[in-house]
């Protein structure tokens, strides 16, 4: 029964005969179960594709044609987060190619309307999400480009999000994806995202810069050339709590790194210091309930510290780096890749680099070019 070919008349007198009340119903059997569940799984699956291969025949219509049909931006936007619900599964993904639907979405990264290249950037990001072959897809299509340029310059804050979204998973463990970053003067980018006034913007972009500096530590020099450090100094007194962890593990992910001596120009900050004091301040001042919600944070603090000042922090003298309950270590944790380890997870099972980068010189592979601000834009001081 498993190999018949799937009839929906025949499914659906199949299951009528269990409930139409003529006879007691029995049980069904093991293999009646897995062959329902399979011409179900046939049959969506088959559905879905179609579905997508006409949703890629409408966005391949030229815009006066949809606007004389009456087709309204509303309606690319519900068409365009209908895409995004079947490519969740990466077969499906794949799929989008061969159904002509990847160009079109990545032409709508163009559009005029700002939430319909918001609601394109979720397509991709879904598409390419842990997924080499639509990522190689994409940048072959040219996806690449108009991401990046929505995610330095779009005029909406929201295109901008949902463009570093789309880029932080399709570069994600795909080496000429982060080539391309590099060249195209992504760290910059980077860098004045961190001086936005939204908190979501700048966490992405932490976990973004996290992410290439665990990736090639010869680009921690290139960071600190461009201002990082004191960008992520400031953000550490940020009142988003995300932000702060994920500076201050910045922060340590830059401390850590000795190739060109990141670690003493951290700890010759005063500033960083003081910093860090009032974070410990803060913490000394929290109610139970939110010290608990902080044992990430609490962390942080105290291995940033180790590692600038090569001396625990006070918070392990006063007992509030391990609360009672929580789990003890005799050293450091590593708590900035625990932070991370969404991040890092999808590198389990690669094979590991052939070799690290050597030092950067303001010179080496043509880095200089990230020395110089974003296009358009300019860091706040």
């Amino acid at each position: 029964m498993a190999g018949d070919r799937l009839s929906w008349a025949r499914l659906l007198k199949w299951s009528l005969s269990y409930i139409d009340g003529a006879r007691p119903s029995r049980a069904i059997s093991e293999e009646e179960r897995m062959w329902l569940a399979e011409a179900v799984e046939r049959h969506m699956a088959a559905d879905v594709v179609s579905r997508m291969r006409e949703i890629a025949l409408l966005m391949s219509t030229p815009p006066s044609v949809l606007e004389a049909q009456g087709i309204t931006p509303d309606d690319i936007e519900g068409l365009l987060a209908e895409l995004q619900v079947h490519v969740e599964s990466i077969d499906i993904a794949n799929d989008l190619h061969s159904v002509g639907g990847l160009v079109p979405v990545i032409k709508y990264l163009r559009n005029s309307n700002a939430r319909i290249r918001a609601k394109a950037a979720d397509v991709v990001t879904t598409v390419v999400q842990n997924n080499p072959t639509s990522q190689q897809l994409v940048m072959e299509a040219s996806g690449f480009e108009p991401l990046l340029s929505n995610f330095i310059s779009d005029p909406d804050l929201t295109a901008r999000i949902k463009a570093l979204g789309a880029l932080s998973s399709l570069i994600r463990n795909n080496k000429p994806g982060v080539a391309a970053f590099r060249l195209a003067n992504g760290y910059a980018g980077l860098r004045d995202a961190l001086s936005s006034e939204s908190a979501r913007f700048q966490r992405k972009a932490l976990n973004l810069t996290h992410y290439l500096l665990s990736e090639s530590h010869s680009d921690c020099s290139v960071f600190a050339q461009l201002g990082f450090p004191r960008v992520m100094m400031t953000l550490v007194s940020s009142n988003d709590s995300g932000v702060r962890e994920a500076a201050l593990g910045g922060l340590l992910e830059l401390a850590r790194d000795t190739t060109l001596g990141n670690r003493s120009l951290l700890a010759d900050q005063d500033r960083l210091r003081r910093l860090l004091w009032r974070r410990i301040q803060s913490i000394r001042m929290m109610a139970p309930e939110d010290l608990d919600a902080a044992r990430e944070e609490r962390q942080l603090v105290d291995s940033l510290w180790i590692a600038c000042y090569h001396e625990p922090s006070t918070l392990q003298q006063e007992g509030l780096l391990v609360l009672p309950g929580e789990e003890s270590f005799e050293q450091p944790p590593d708590v900035a890749g625990r932070f991370f380890e969404p991040l890092r997870r999808q590198s389990v099972g690669r094979a590991p680099p052939d070799e690290r980068s050597e030092p950067v010189s303001g010179t080496v592979g043509g880095m200089m070019m990230l020395l110089g601000p974003a296009p358009g834009n300019s860091l706040s001081n």
